[in-house]
């Protein structure tokens, strides 16, 4: 069957911004099509196998090592199941949202014919839709790796490893970025051995060295055993019950491990293969990226990219903004762009990890090349009497770390590896989106007890 549809809005994708530009322009009157390819992504990556699920399972490894109810293989399993009713029931109210607005929600593969016009594709049916706005929000999938056996069943991805039937005896990780520290994270607590195995010279390379070496103290107490300097060069199936993983190491010799499975977790890419683009004369960036401008443009004209697929910060919250940036450029005044966007991020390791601006070293270089002095306002959580929290929930562990314009009195980064730090960094964040000085931050009156006392303790 074969038909054709004309809308107002054509949205190609159910992540965080393309669905909520959807219900919004439908709630305003628009004709709008939403296209998703998967019953079981309605709602986008981050309800079905991003932040919630992978959360949720943290939450319930965090519970169990440290109040242990039942075996951690029992333990495991409950938690799987849990996430699995958790996202099947969001899966659902996405869904029922959508259309409750007026979405008409299209199951199929899109895949654009010409520049407004894509084709739709499920089983043996065929719609055509043309769009006068179209957002593209595909979103991203994992990399990758081009390996010998990267193709086996025990080497799985980011999805698959939480979709596991049984509790793996022992886990090889390749990638130490914040997915596999989460799940080195999530397997330690439940017994599982893990190794991570990562390309950098040094364990957590992308935070400044003090940071690091907490972080490594937290690891390490977990039993996570870390090997870097290490590059992947193939994977062999070894029996019925294991892979081997081999890697040359810095000196160029090989090294293998064998464990019960290999989560391959080395980022993951914009997915733009088989949506058309070049029927499209849309343009992609070096990287595989949809380019688009500051107000999310592509180059044809009433054609946007939204969240993970336009290249950005891969966060749901970054999407979120980004629906903001549309809706601004394509029905409001074009105030909002992408431009001087302030983005904390928040490992979710035990205690969690969260970061905004500039790290120490880059941040003393800029700082110093205006002539200026950097202030680096730090302690450990142990050495901070003023912030009690963190003691009365027995996790006095990590460091926390602002760091300031002396002269200018700016905030230009911060590291926070503490109780509650995914809620602190985004008092920071907007301290530095909206230039309010690191010294009214330090005065404010938070209470007591609370991690937010920090502030006071830091910047006071």
């Amino acid at each position: 069957m074969s038909e054709n549809m004309n809308v107002d809005v054509l949205v190609i994708g159910f992540g965080k911004a393309g669905k909520t530009i959807a219900m919004k322009r439908a709630a305003a009157g628009d004709r709008v099509a939403l296209v998703e390819q998967s019953s079981a992504m309605y709602g986008g990556t981050c309800i079905n196998i991003g932040c919630v699920p992978t959360k949720a399972l943290l939450t319930d490894a965090e519970s169990h090592h440290t109040k242990p109810t039942a075996d951690d293989s029992t333990a495991f399993a409950q938690a799987i199941q849990r996430r699995g009713t958790l996202t099947s029931k969001m899966n659902q109210i996405n869904l029922d949202l959508a259309k409750d607005k007026g979405v008409i929600v299209v199951d199929g593969h899109a895949s654009f014919v010409s520049e407004k016009t894509v084709e739709v594709t499920g089983g043996d049916d065929r719609l055509e839709i043309t769009g006068e706005t179209v957002i593209i929000n595909t979103g991203a999938e994992p990399v990758v790796l081009p390996l010998p056996g990267a193709d086996l069943e025990r080497v799985i991805d980011s999805t698959q490893a939480q979709q596991l039937d049984e509790r793996p005896d022992s886990l090889l990780i390749v990638g130490g970025g914040p997915i596999g520290m989460e799940f080195a994270t999530y397997f330690a607590k439940f017994g599982t051995k893990v190794t991570v195995v990562d390309t950098v010279d040094k364990p957590f390379a992308n935070f400044d060295r003090d940071i690091a070496e907490h972080v490594g103290t937290i690891m390490d107490n977990l039993g996570i055993t870390w090997v870097t300097g290490a590059q992947v060069t193939e994977f062999r199936e070894n029996g019925a019950d294991a892979v081997t993983t081999v890697w040359k190491d810095g000196d160029g010799n090989e090294q293998t491990a064998d464990t019960a499975q290999v989560l391959v977790a080395v980022g993951r890419k914009p997915v733009t293969k088989n949506l058309g683009l070049d029927k499209a004369g849309i343009e992609l960036t070096e990287r595989g990226a949809v380019a688009v401008d500051k107000h999310l443009r592509t180059n044809v004209e009433g054609v946007y990219a939204a969240g993970d697929v336009n290249g950005g910060p891969q966060f749901t919250y970054v999407s979120f903004d980004d629906h903001r940036v549309i809706l601004s450029d394509r029905w409001g005044d074009g105030s909002r762009t992408t431009e001087k966007r302030v983005v904390p991020t928040t490992t979710f390791i035990d205690p969690p990890l969260a970061t905004v601006g500039l790290g120490e070293e880059a941040a003393r270089e800029e700082v110093e090349a205006r002539g200026n002095t950097l202030d680096v306002k730090a302690a450990d959580i142990k050495d901070i009497p003023i912030m009690p929290r963190p003691k009365i929930l027995g996790k006095p562990e990590g460091r926390a770390k602002i760091l300031v314009e002396r002269e200018t009195d700016r905030i230009v980064g911060a590291t926070l590896l503490c109780v509650d730090a995914q809620e602190l960094i985004n008092t920071l964040a907007l301290a530095m989106s909206a230039d309010i000085p690191a010294s009214t931050v330090g005065s404010g009156i938070y209470t007591h007890p609370s991690s937010s006392e920090v502030f006071n303790a830091l910047l006071g």
